[in-house]
C-alpha cells in the first residue's frame, strides 16, 4: 500500500527515513537527525467536536477541564480558583508586552469541550472544528476507545512533512506561495489585532485549507496536536519516559514525576506538541512548521488544543 491510501479516515504512512527536527529556528528543535519510521496509520484530520461527542456518549468520560482541582495538587492556589475552569484565548484591547502570556489567556470558569469560550458558548455551527480543551488524559482515552494511540512525536512529524522534509515548511519554502494561505494561523498584530486574512478568528473546519503531500489536513495550525512523547529541552538526552500515573484520577494521579526543573514545587510532567495552531504569527510564535515542537504540561487543557491518533497495525 502507497502512502495516502485511506482506510475509515485514516491515511497509510508507509516505513521511511527522514531529518528531524532543525538547526535553523528554535534552539528546542535542534539538533536535526535523521530518524527512521515505521509504517502506520494516522487520522486524516485532528478529532472533532462530533467525532468526540460520539466518545462522551459512548463512555460518560468527564474530561480534565470539567473536574475542579484538588488543593494538594496545586500548592498555594487561592481557594476560589479551585474550579473547574480550563483557559481560553482572549484578545487583549491594545498592544501588550509579548513576554506575559497571561495578557490573553483567561483561566474562565465553565470553558470546556462543549463550551469553547466559556460557559454561556456552544458547539452549535462548531461540529466539524477540532475539538478542544483537551487535556493529555483526554486524548489518550479517546485513542483507546478507538482502538488507537496517541503518535510518537517522530511519527507526528513524519507524517507532517507530507514528504516535503528538508524544505522551510510543509508545502515548500513560501508561507503564503502566490499569496494563498496554507493553513489557520494569526494574521494581523498578535496578540490583540487578527485581521483575519485566513477568514478565521479561531478554529477552522478540518480541511477548511489544503491537505499536504499524504493528504493528511490541518497537521500545521488550527489546533496543537498531543503526541505521546515527553519534552526534553532538546531532541537528544531526552529524560526515559517514566509512566506517567493514571488516570482514574486524572487531577491527581497525572501529578506524579518532575520533568519541568523550572516547575519542581508543582511537579507537572510535559509531553510534546505539534503543528502550531490558529494562533502561530511571525511575530510571536512562528511554530507553523513540521520541525517545531512545544512543551506542554499534562493538567493543560486550552482553546487551542487538540489531538489526533494513529493505528500501528495492519
Amino acid at each position: 500500500m502507497q502512502h495516502g491510501q485511506s482506510e475509515n479516515s485514516m491515511i497509510r504512512i508507509e516505513a521511511g527515513r527522514f531529518r528531524m527536527g532543525s538547526d535553523q529556528h528554535y534552539p528546542e528543535e535542534a539538533p536535526a537527525h535523521d530518524v527512521t519510521v515505521s509504517g502506520f496509520w494516522i487520522d486524516q484530520a485532528p478529532v472533532t467536536n462530533r467525532q468526540f461527542a460520539e466518545f462522551i456518549a459512548a463512555t460518560g468520560h468527564v474530561t480534565f477541564a470539567e473536574i475542579p482541582p484538588r488543593a494538594e495538587d496545586y500548592p498555594g492556589a487561592l481557594p476560589d480558583m479551585l474550579h473547574a475552569a480550563s483557559l481560553v484565548f482572549t484578545p487583549p484591547p491594545a498592544p501588550v508586552p509579548l513576554g506575559d502570556w497571561s495578557r490573553w489567556w483567561s483561566w474562565t470558569f465553565g470553558a470546556d469541550w462543549r463550551h469553547p469560550l466559556g460557559p454561556e458558548s456552544t458547539l452549535a455551527g462548531l461540529e466539524d472544528h477540532p475539538v478542544v480543551h483537551i487535556a493529555f488524559v483526554d486524548a489518550e482515552a479517546y485513542a483507546a476507545w478507538a482502538g488507537k494511540s496517541l503518535p510518537t512525536e517522530a511519527e507526528w512529524e513524519f507524517a507532517g512533512w507530507g514528504g516535503r522534509s528538508g524544505q522551510e515548511y510543509a508545502w515548500g519554502n513560501e508561507f503564503e506561495p502566490q499569496g494563498r494561505h496554507m493553513a489557520n494561523t494569526f494574521q494581523g498584530q498578535f496578540p490583540h489585532r487578527n485581521s483575519l486574512a485566513d477568514g478565521f478568528a479561531r478554529t477552522s473546519p478540518v480541511g477548511s485549507f489544503p491537505p499536504n503531500g499524504y493528504g493528511l489536513s490541518d497537521m500545521i495550525g488550527n489546533v496543537w496536536e498531543w503526541t505521546q512523547d515527553w519534552y526534553s529541552a532538546k531532541h537528544e538526552g531526552a529524560n526515559p519516559a517514566k509512566p506517567c500515573c493514571a488516570p482514574s484520577d486524572p487531577r491527581g494521579a497525572a501529578m506524579e514525576g518532575s520533568f519541568d526543573p523550572r516547575q519542581p514545587q508543582i511537579r507537572i510532567p510535559r509531553k510534546v506538541l505539534k503543528g502550531g495552531s490558529h494562533l502561530c504569527t511571525p511575530d510571536y510564535c512562528r511554530r507553523y512548521r513540521p520541525a517545531a515542537r512545544h512543551a506542554q504540561t499534562v493538567d493543560s487543557s486550552m482553546s487551542h488544543l487538540g489531538f489526533r491518533c494513529v493505528r500501528r497495525t495492519g
